[in-house]
């Protein structure tokens, strides 16, 4: 099978975030966690390197997010009655969602600290 245009390639993976945008509620709330942390790097003159963290963790649950419904979505497919090993998965996958939200959070409080308090 031939590779799309660069161009329909991009396309898809925006149509993806859009599609996570408006169906997936966990998604938009920790969107809405990346936009008040944008906000905060602005109002609070955060430096490179503290703003890199922030991306790059606050990026990291938005990503698990995407993969994680990835795999639910999968599964649901693969098995939609209810199976103790698709369960499992589904969990795991949860979990790796939980374990980026919470290094984040203590990543957010680590730098934003400094900030606040000092």
């Amino acid at each position: 099978m031939r590779k799309p245009p660069i161009h329909k390639s991009f396309r898809n993976a925006f149509r993806g975030i859009f599609m996570m945008i408006k169906s997936e509620r966990n998604f938009q709330l920790e969107l809405a966690a990346f936009l008040i942390n944008l906000f905060l790097i602005f109002y609070l003159h955060l430096s490179v390197s503290d703003t890199v963290l922030i991306v790059m963790v606050s990026g990291g649950v938005l990503a698990a997010e995407i993969f994680n419904t990835a795999i639910e979505k999968i599964c649901d497919i693969i098995q939609p009655e209810f199976d103790e090993r698709i369960g499992f998965i589904k969990d795991i996958s949860a979990g790796a969602v939980l374990l980026m939200a919470a290094i984040s959070v203590i990543t957010g409080v680590m730098v934003y600290w400094k900030y606040i308090f000092h």
